[in-house]
């Protein structure tokens, strides 16, 4: 996890170590060193990656497409008259689009 980190910070970073550990870390080429305390914050961050990834594609994966919500909204809107004139643009300018392409 030690090289995913440094290379998250800082892509271009050549670099060895050892043994899985923080303090043989030798850069190479001219790379500008990354301190410990930032190699492990962000090694802190990227164990909460998972969890929230997976979390996000889950959500993703359950959410209708983006055509279906749309129209969704749209028929919301288009039952109720309030929300017409709060999204008056929006609604109008679907609602010019359905007129002149009605389906069939």
């Amino acid at each position: 996890m030690i090289d995913k980190a440094i290379k998250k910070i800082n892509s271009n970073a050549e670099f060895t170590y050892q043994d899985n550990d923080i303090d043989t870390i030798q850069w190479l080429n001219g790379t500008t060193p990354i301190s410990k305390a930032d190699i492990e914050s962000k090694m802190n961050e990227m164990a909460n990656e998972p969890e929230q990834s997976n979390y996000a594609q889950q959500r993703r994966n359950a959410y209708p497409e983006i055509g279906d919500q749309l129209d969704m909204l749209w028929h919301t809107i288009d039952k109720d008259e309030k929300l017409q004139g709060i999204y008056f643009d929006f609604y109008q300018t679907l609602k010019t689009v359905k007129v002149k392409f009605p389906k069939k």
